[in-house]
């Protein structure tokens, strides 16, 4: 069976390229009868050559039928006879004139060719979705404390709402990554987040601990979906010429959720009148609005999955089911995904590039939500701001990942000029110059905002610049590093980035636990120091794959597809 990364990538930026004639053309009283037409091409296909695509060439590679080992399980369990199907024409092979792909490069039915303002609208969409499931993973920080006074636990117990959504955010792609590929993009994103929000009301509802902990949990489970498959979806909308900027403006979406999310939320947990329950309501009622815009807009862009349709559509216009998509000889095997999911992230992660590059990204991430207790008692406890004044400066980070956001698109309008000089070809060490740019901001921001917001003699603006320093430096770092990973290993992306969420999300599922006792036992100045200071550790990294990069991807069988001479 070939590798469905390689299904998905090729029919993503490559399959529009295969043209579909159509021989039938005459009235349905003269159609030859089936067994008739696929005899007559058999032997006809014999004599002549094949047309083939060369950059097609998974979507023309046989697909095995082998029967899956559910199938096998259920028989036996069933006691169903082991029956040899037959038939007259069982040993005639599928020849590509059967085969239902794009009617050329241009064709509008591939999401490459869609107009502009349905790919913006798209891009926005599920921009909106993944923002609500970030504003998920924040929202529930302002009422930590009113959690903790309700069910008589400490705050570092209350804190773990927050760090089990973060782990869900980290499990959860395993299985929604697969299953975008299965049965589409649409279907792998909507359905998850329509139990996510049951999940967010049942937080809202909980009468002990223990559920809002599993209603967490399981909430950030489903609610990764968006997460995870938005990139594939950027894929399938945009070239590598223009997917930087289509990116960049997706960001700033998912950022937007831990930037603005404790900032409303504390406004309504301030009110005695609602409390830290309207928080989790809140988020479920700006899920459920979201995601039925989303549900009435969004329409597939999985160029496989189209193909199906548009298979299914021409046997029930023509009369001739011969006709069907390259997709459907897909026989899933849970081998195969696991292989993809599972044991080839790890893979990945041994390499020097994928190792080092998502250890920072993932570093940069945790630092975002490590801000979500930072922050409370750099500005509250600390300058005594109260409650809703004190998570005002979360608007800072999402001031500088603006600025980041302008930077990666500066760059992108750079990287294209390389990328057209290459051939229309990745030229991964372009994504870099954002990110060397960012490691140094990132690293001085942290230092800043710790040993000015420590100190109520410092003006408050201080530590609030060092936060629009981090803001930009994590946007910067982030978005060049995934942009990066996606270069490099062009057949295996899916993988590189199923490694780095769940990197991310460890990372991201601890900091909020360190930061109380961190700050509280040594100071808010020596523990940003702390992460400061691995920061600077990480600053070379960037500078050393932009100098290096090809080098060490030439010698790796996982990225030397990326080398051209």
């Amino acid at each position: 069976m070939p590798d469905e990364e390689s299904i998905s990538r090729e029919s993503t930026s490559s399959s529009h390229s295969i043209n579909h004639r159509e021989k039938d053309d005459q009235p349905d009283g003269h159609r030859p009868a089936l067994h008739e037409t696929l005899s007559n091409v058999s032997q006809n296909n014999k004599n002549r050559p094949r047309p083939q695509s060369a950059s097609s060439s998974s979507l023309n590679r046989p697909l095995s039928r082998a029967l899956s080992r559910r199938e096998t399980v259920l028989s036996r369990i069933r006691s169903r006879p082991d029956v040899q199907f037959t038939h007259p024409l069982a040993h005639i092979k599928t020849t590509e004139d059967e085969i239902v792909t794009f009617d050329g490069p241009d064709d509008p039915y591939h999401p490459l060719n869609w107009p502009t303002h349905k790919k913006v609208l798209t891009t926005a969409l599920y921009g909106l979705v993944t923002m609500t499931a970030t504003w998920a993973s924040s929202s529930y920080s302002a009422g930590t404390k009113l959690v903790a006074k309700e069910f008589h636990v400490g705050s570092q117990v209350a804190v773990l709402g927050t760090t089990l959504f973060l782990c869900g955010f980290g499990v959860g792609p395993l299985l929604w990554a697969p299953l975008s590929e299965v049965y589409g993009r649409r279907t792998a994103v909507m359905v998850p987040m329509f139990i996510s929000i049951a999940f967010s009301f049942g937080t809202a509802t909980a009468k002990d601990l223990q559920t809002i902990m599993l209603t967490r949990f399981f909430g950030a489970f489903f609610a990764s979906a968006p997460v995870t498959n938005t990139g594939g979806v950027l894929g399938d909308l945009y070239t590598p010429a223009h997917r930087g900027i289509a990116m960049a403006g997706y960001a700033m979406a998912v950022v937007g959720g831990p930037a603005l999310g404790p900032i409303v939320s504390a406004a309504m947990a301030e009110q005695p009148s609602l409390g830290w329950r309207w928080t989790e309501y809140l988020t479920g009622i700006l899920q459920a609005f979201i995601l039925l815009i989303a549900v009435i807009f969004i329409d597939e862009s999985y160029p496989p999955k189209l193909l199906v349709y548009k298979a299914r559509r021409l046997r029930h216009e023509s009369g001739n089911w011969a006709l069907h998509a390259k997709f459907e000889e897909w026989d899933v095997s849970v081998k195969e995904l696991c292989k993809k999911f599972l044991l080839r992230p790890v893979q990945l992660l041994l390499t020097p590039i994928c190792f080092l590059v998502a250890l920072y990204a993932s570093f940069c991430y945790g630092i975002l939500y490590m801000q979500l207790g930072a922050i409370p008692i750099i500005f509250g406890e600390i300058r005594g701001w109260n409650p809703l004044v004190s998570t005002l400066p979360f608007s800072c980070i999402f001031l500088g990942a603006i600025f980041g956001c302008a930077a990666n698109v500066y760059n992108q309008l750079l990287y294209n000029k390389a990328y057209h000089a290459a051939g229309n070809r990745a030229v991964p060490e372009k994504r870099l110059p954002p990110m060397m740019f960012g490691s140094i901001l990132f690293s001085g921001g942290q230092f800043m905002l710790g040993w000015t917001g420590g100190r109520r003699d410092i003006h408050w603006i201080v530590p609030c610049i060092g936060l629009v320093l981090l803001g930009t430096g994590f946007f910067t770092i982030f978005q060049a590093a995934l942009n990066y990973l996606v270069d490099t290993f062009q057949a295996y992306a899916a993988s590189a980035i199923a490694a780095n969420t769940f990197l991310r999300s460890c990372f991201a599922a601890a900091f909020p636990l360190v930061v109380g006792p961190l700050f509280h036992n040594i100071g808010v100045g020596p523990g940003s120091s702390i992460t400061g200071g691995f920061a600077a550790l990480l600053i070379p990294v960037p500078f050393f794959f932009y100098k290096y990069g090809k080098r060490i991807r030439a010698g790796s069988k996982w990225s030397k597809a990326s080398v051209y001479d």
